[in-house]
């Protein structure tokens, strides 16, 4: 089942991406406005076309797969579940300390 969520995800989140870039942006004709065109930049949007309405579809897709992914991924348990939350006592060990013979090479 996870892999499938998983495999749902990506693609929809690749698919997502297609779509959004294909679309052209707000501001796309805001230069028709000064040029004296009839455009309706600041007015109210009419219905979404086609693209508009595949990016909200495949959107709703890709946050409940992960939404869903979240929640198995929370239920399931983890490599470090197994530790404890105290850290272990650390014994530290001292090297016993060398005579020293001088100071480096000696004389015949």
């Amino acid at each position: 089942m996870n892999a499938l969520l998983v495999t749902l995800n990506i693609l929809a989140g690749l698919f997502l991406i297609g779509v959004v870039l294909l679309q052209s942006g707000k501001g796309a004709d805001m230069g028709a406005v000064f040029g004296g065109a009839s455009s309706t930049v600041f007015g109210p949007s009419g219905a979404g076309n086609v693209l508009t309405k595949l990016t909200v579809a495949t959107a709703v897709v890709f946050m409940l797969s992960s939404l869903l992914l979240a929640v198995l991924s929370a239920q399931q348990s983890s490599v470090f579940d197994d530790f404890s939350a105290e850290p272990a006592a650390v014994v530290e060990t001292v090297p016993a300390a060398q005579e020293s013979t001088g100071g480096g090479m000696e004389d015949n």
